[in-house]
């Protein structure tokens, strides 16, 4: 009779375990699937909630979920965020090629570039943090900045020569 309540145990334990992981592969499923609709926001949204569990997932589902975080923020305007986990989605296939499908991989490259040039040129202050506006929310473009608000540029225009402050990549 002991015995019985001790497999029963173990195979009750092992359940819940594997229902655990199901669990993590699940919401990055959903994640991919609101990605898949354009549902950037609900993307994001559920990535979000999952990161802190993120290293449970296999490294070939932590390459997705760092693809898909990059993508979502970056198609909703975050691109700091962006640039920092479509790194982790490169570095995930530098170190095991194959581990992204060739058309993220190539999406990955092309944002990363992107941003690269941005920050390269202008700093990291240049990369948006803010939502884009979409179609529905003023026409997909950025607000103007405020008469005589001084822009990332003016900044460092203003900056003395010999402050020996530089802009780093």
């Amino acid at each position: 009779m002991l015995v019985r309540r001790r497999l029963a145990g173990i195979l009750v334990l092992s359940a819940l375990s594997a229902a655990g992981c199901t669990t993590y592969r699940d919401q990055l499923a959903r994640g991919q699937h609101a990605f898949d609709q354009n549902e950037h926001d609900r993307a994001l949204a559920i990535l979000r909630d999952l990161e802190p569990d993120m290293k449970r997932l296999t490294p070939p589902e932590q390459a997705s979920y760092a693809y898909l975080r990059g993508m979502s923020d970056y198609r909703i305007g975050y691109k700091s965020d962006a640039r920092h986990w479509l790194s982790v989605a490169k570095a995930h296939e530098e170190r095991s090629p194959g581990v992204l499908a060739a058309d993220w991989k190539a999406r990955t490259t092309e944002a990363l570039d992107e941003l690269n040039g941005v920050v390269y040129a202008q700093g990291t202050n240049a990369l948006t943090t803010s939502r884009v506006a979409g179609p529905d929310e003023g026409g997909g473009q950025e607000p103007a900045p405020k008469a005589g608000a001084k822009t990332a540029g003016d900044v460092v225009k203003d900056a003395p020569a010999d402050s020996g402050a530089a802009s780093s990549p």
